[in-house]
Order: structure tokens, then C-alpha cells, then sequence
């Protein structure tokens, strides 16, 4: 019996988009199962509330009365009122992230360098006792940096009264009060740094350090033309994970000066929680928000393009 050919109209539906749907979801549709938890928590705890948040960056942020579309209003609001004090609370936080991230990077190559030359036992606990502070609340080591800081009985002031240095009002001057909490931060051990650096480095195959040297090549000159490029995908990550962290910077100038130092310690998210949490003033707090998300995607572009050259990812 001869088959009967199909119509047009059934042809189409046989080969059209809806058809090809159908394929990919019985070829594949069984492994999308596995993250839409996933995907269905993201859409509903992150995805729509910064969805709605842009929007009330668009509209009056009186709660007393009726939403209204402002347009940009927030936006200038933003950069205008109260002295200026949030380009203050910009620059302030650009030159924190500057000197963190160029500090937590270097610290951590040295660190990860020196960790790698040791035996498994050695690495395995240096690589433990790093890590530590990285599984501890931020809120307790912000508490701990303000007890050393102390004016008065601080761990710090005694190791300068041991020299016979007075003591230091270091987060109550307001020359000194930002500088000493970026200085907590770059003290503080670097931990997924020198994991990952030194995961990095001991996957680099031997054999291009033992042909660099029997031609001659020093320490520096291996590390240089050798381990920098190779460990290059992960000094990319690690620039823009510590740069995001930086820019959201929250936790250790609320807890260390809570009522702040004029606004010295003015930083964009404590003025984002200030208006958002305590002036609620919704509208401006979420433009300022974004104002941060368009600074942290700008950064990160730029570090992209600077970083990924002869990097496959």
C-alpha cells in the first residue's frame, strides 16, 4: 500500500519550531529536571525581587501615598541630596577595593607559592588553618578587629605602648578610621585566594620547570614566564570575585564604627541601607543599588577584557 503524502499544513507541523521543541525537551528534558529547584528558588528569591526593585528605582519612594512613575528622579536623587555624600561614599569604596584587591592578590600568590613547595602534610594543614577565616562570619571578625582596635585596652595600642608610642584613636580619628578598617581587611588571610592559587599551581605539569631551568632560567624567571601566565583563568576569577566583594563592602564598617565617622566611613552600600532600611526612602535606595550593580558590571567587563587574552575558558 502506498504511502500517503503528507499535506503542507502537516508537513510544517511535522518539521516546525514546535516539533523541534518537542524533540529537544524528550532528548534532554529529563536532565533540566535536576536544576529547576534550582532555577525556580533564583526566579523567585532573586530574579523577580531585583526585577522589582528596578522598577521602584523608577517610582516615588513615599509609602504613605499612591505609586507614582518619577522617571530618573530617584537616579538624581541619589547623587544630590545630603551633601553629596554618596559620590563620597563612591569614591571612598573605589579606593577600598583598589587597595584590597591588590593586596588580597598578592598576598595570596606569595602565600600559595610558599605553600606549595611543602610536603602533603605541611600543605594540608596550612591550606586548613588559611581557610579558616573564610567559613567565619564577617560579623565576628569585624568584632574582633574592633576589640584590637581599641583606643583604650586594644591588642594594638598595647603592642605600640610596649615601644612607648601613645596610643592611637584608630577608629575614632576620622583621618585614620577608613584606613585602619581597609588595613583589617588586607590582614586578613586571603583564604580562597590561596586555595585556589594553589590548586592553580599544582596543576601546571613539572616538566616545563625542569626545561626552564636546564636552560638556564632563575626562580624568578620561571615564576614570571611560567607560573603567572599559566595560573592567568584563575587570577581572572579571583580579581573579579574579591572586586564584587569589595564593591558590596557592608558588614565591617557597620559593625566596627556603627554610628560612623562623620561621613568618612561612608561606603555604598551602608548609604543604600541607610536610605532603604532607616530613611525608607525605597526609591532612591534602589537607585542607588543599581547604580552599584552598573559600576560592578563595568569593572568586571574591563577586567575581562584586560585578563582573558591567551586564557580559554
Amino acid at each position: 500500500m502506498a504511502d500517503i503524502p503528507l499535506s503542507r499544513s502537516a508537513q510544517h507541523a511535522a518539521s516546525g519550531p514546535f516539533a523541534s521543541v518537542k524533540r529537544f525537551l524528550k532528548n534532554h528534558g529529563w536532565s533540566y529536571t535536576f536544576i529547576l529547584p534550582g532555577m525556580i528558588t533564583f526566579t523567585i528569591f532573586i530574579l523577580i525581587p531585583v526585577l522589582w526593585a528596578l522598577v521602584i528605582s523608577f517610582q516615588n519612594d513615599d509609602v504613605t501615598s499612591p505609586l507614582l512613575w518619577v522617571g530618573f528622579r530617584n537616579y538624581v536623587l541619589a547623587f544630590t541630596t545630603e551633601n553629596g555624600v554618596f559620590l563620597r561614599a563612591i569614591g571612598n569604596t573605589l579606593y577600598y577595593t583598589v587597595l584590597t584587591v591588590t593586596a588580597n592578590i598578592f598576598i595570596a600568590l606569595i602565600l600559595a607559592a610558599l605553600i606549595q613547595g611543602r610536603n602533603k602534610y605541611a600543605k594540608t594543614f596550612f591550606l586548613a588553618a588559611f581557610y579558616l577565616p573564610a567559613v567565619t562570619s564577617a560579623v565576628i571578625i569585624a568584632m574582633t578587629w574592633r576589640w584590637i582596635y581599641n583606643s583604650e585596652y586594644g591588642f594594638l595600642n598595647y603592642l605600640l605602648s610596649v615601644v612607648h608610642i601613645a596610643p592611637v584613636r584608630w577608629l575614632s580619628d576620622p583621618n585614620l578610621v577608613f584606613n585602619s578598617i581597609t588595613l583589617s581587611t588586607i590582614l586578613t588571610v586571603p583564604a580562597t585566594g590561596v586555595v585556589l592559587f594553589n590548586a592553580a599551581m599544582g596543576s601546571i605539569p613539572p616538566e616545563y620547570y625542569e626545561a626552564a631551568r636546564i636552560d638556564g632560567a632563575n626562580a624568578i624567571h620561571r615564576w614570571w614566564h611560567i607560573t603567572l601566565p599559566l595560573i592567568k583563568s584563575t587570577t581572572l576569577y579571583l580579581v573579579v570575585l574579591y572586586t564584587i566583594a569589595s564593591f558590596e563592602v557592608f558588614e565591617k564598617f557597620f559593625v566596627m564604627v556603627p554610628s560612623g565617622v562623620g561621613d568618612n566611613t561612608a561606603v555604598i552600600v551602608t548609604q543604600i541601607f541607610q536610605n532603604g532600611f532607616q530613611q525608607f526612602r525605597y526609591g532612591v535606595a534602589s537607585a542607588q543599588a543599581f547604580v552599584l550593580f552598573l559600576m560592578i558590571a563595568s569593572v568586571s567587563i574591563v577586567q575581562f577584557r584586560f585578563l582573558r587574552s591567551d586564557v580559554e575558558y
